[in-house]
């Protein structure tokens, strides 16, 4: 039996992809993801195509936390740089572990740490609001779309 809770609430909330370097991410109803390349479309999946960081996911209860330490009412969320907003789970608990959103299956490859560039984004201590906070990497183990309102659910296979 697998410890991780996977709350039947756990859904994606935004979707978000870059059409090239620097770029505004653009916000999506749905994306295609592919085996070694990751998002279709999105500009930073194929830099290192087979790596880790062919998905980027957040968590929207962080949210709150990075707009108040950065002094901000609310942060939208292409200002993070990530390809996928969910709700309803901690998103650390799947690194090494197998999960679906809707017809994908991924698997957590580690936290997808701030850069920069959220400096940019967020003001002066951006990057270090986000600290603990930036998400999940995860690469693609078998293709498929994801769509807003798609549920999360684990697979329960460990990384192998």
């Amino acid at each position: 039996m697998n410890n991780h809770q996977f709350l039947p609430a756990a859904q994606v909330e935004w979707i978000g992809t870059s059409p090239g370097n620097r770029q505004p991410i653009e916000p999506r109803d749905e994306v295609t993801v592919a085996i070694g390349t990751g998002v279709d479309g999105d500009h930073h999946s194929k830099k290192k195509p087979g790596g880790d960081r062919q998905v980027t996911l957040i968590q929207a209860e962080h949210f709150a936390v990075i707009a108040a330490t950065t002094g901000r009412d609310s942060i939208c969320p292409e200002l993070f740089r990530r390809n996928i907003v969910v709700r309803g789970i901690e998103l650390a608990s799947l690194i090494g572990h197998r999960f679906r959103i809707g017809e994908a299956l991924l698997e957590g490859t580690g936290p997808c740490t701030p850069c920069s560039r959220m400096d940019e984004n967020l003001g002066e201590g951006g990057r270090l609001a986000m600290q603990g906070l930036g998400g999940l990497t995860a690469r693609v183990i078998q293709p498929g779309r994801i769509r807003l309102g798609d549920s999360l659910h684990g697979d329960h296979q460990p990384d192998r």
